[in-house]
């Protein structure tokens, strides 16, 4: 009778609260949407703007630092290592993700964010094709099943700008200022490398609640 009280209590218990903040732009939020699916199955995907983000924390990609071409061989480095194929940036990269992280914001609505996400990360680097296009954006919408003619009017929907600028404005407020960030609770996880420790800590949570 004990071991079935206890499965049921288990059962019963809530997941702890994790958030997956991602851009399309940043090959570090790919390497991580590929991964975290096993890691963090209840993570709930949120779409950010990466130039209101840069630019409300003081920051900039590191696209456009000294760091580049390091960063570009650590980033083709992991998604050998995890099986994901050879990465091809599209040219020029980075570039404006306003297009994309709007139609972000609308598959979210359409509980389609994971899928469409994937879908544009997957053109970018593994096909090198660029997300500020419209019809780079709008072919990430028909791979992910998502009716094109519905995002391209979505890309100049005033509720679904303010809600992106809502989206990133709130995720800054919790301290997040890069992508990928794992949020556990108010504990934030910066880095595609840090996705076990975000795992780790949620899994802690949980053990705690119970």
């Amino acid at each position: 009778m004990r071991d079935a009280a206890d499965a049921t209590r288990l059962a019963r218990q809530p997941e702890p609260r994790v958030d997956f903040f991602l851009g399309a732009m940043s090959p570090y939020s790919w390497l991580a949407a590929e991964r975290i699916g096993k890691l963090l199955p209840h993570a709930r995907w949120r779409a950010l703007f990466l130039g209101g983000l840069f630019h409300g924390a003081g920051r900039q990609s590191w696209g456009f630092g000294e760091r580049r071409e390091q960063e570009m061989a650590e980033c083709e480095r992991r998604a050998a290592a995890y099986g994901l194929g050879v990465m091809r940036w599209p040219e020029p990269w980075p570039t404006n993700d306003l297009a994309v992280a709007r139609a972000m914001t609308f598959a979210d609505r359409e509980g389609a964010l994971r899928r469409f996400a994937l879908a544009a990360m997957r053109l970018a680097f593994l096909a090198g094709r660029d997300l500020e296009r419209p019809d780079t954006v709008l072919e990430a919408a028909r791979v992910a099943e998502i009716d094109p003619e519905r995002v391209r009017r979505a890309l100049g929907d005033e509720e679904i700008k303010l809600a992106l600028r809502s989206e990133t404005d709130a995720a800054l407020a919790r301290g997040v200022f890069g992508v990928p960030t794992v949020a556990v609770g108010e504990q934030l996880f910066w880095g595609e490398d840090r996705l076990e420790q975000a795992a780790g800590a949620a899994g802690a949570r949980a053990a705690d609640a119970g």
